[in-house]
């Protein structure tokens, strides 16, 4: 009686951790806590509206599902400086883009996709306004990076992680944060 009683509350435990291990989710703060590990590296060359400019990012904000949607918003701070007519000229940057989460499982990575810019705007030498007249050209660097850089990369060395990426999985944007589950066949 006592090993049956056993064998029950094994098979008990075990299908609680299977539970536990079918869902992992991803907060706001872990996709920041990507993110600042990659700002140093987030220094890109390039003209906009035919002006040289060196952007530098400083800050990232995520928030993911706002107003109850799938996509996930950033909220981005840089410093650059444009070059004219040989001078240089030091501003800050404010972007604001919104971009559905696509999940690649070969690469068991998230990227955002179908990114938009919410608002921009810029403070250089006491001229303080908004982008718009060279959105589309930050919008293709911010898209340029987002094609081809995660903002955020699944943990494989996490035993529950590396069980989990071992089917196909669906991801989904719940509650605020990108749940991962397995796919249903």
């Amino acid at each position: 009686m006592r090993l049956v009683s056993l064998i029950l509350l094994l098979l008990l435990v075990s299908c609680s951790q299977l539970q536990q291990m079918s869902t992992y989710s991803v907060s706001a703060a872990d996709l920041e806590q990507i993110l600042r590990q990659q700002i140093p590296g987030l220094t890109r060359q390039a003209n906009v509206a035919g002006i040289p400019l060196n952007m530098k990012v400083d800050t990232m904000q995520v928030d993911i599902g706002p107003d109850n949607s799938d996509r996930v918003r950033v909220n981005t701070g840089a410093t650059a400086t444009l070059s004219l007519f040989g001078l240089s000229y030091p501003a800050t940057l404010q972007l604001d883009v919104e971009g559905v989460p696509y999940y690649d499982g070969t690469e068991q990575a998230v990227y955002l996709r179908s990114v938009k810019l919410l608002d921009s705007s810029i403070e250089a030498s006491g001229y303080r306004g908004n982008l718009a007249p060279v959105s589309n050209e930050l919008l293709q660097l911010v898209n340029g990076y987002l094609a081809n850089n995660p903002v955020y990369k699944l943990d494989t060395t996490n035993p529950t992680v590396k069980l989990l990426t071992a089917v196909p999985l669906n991801m989904a944007v719940q509650n605020g944060r990108i749940s991962f589950t397995p796919a249903k066949n």
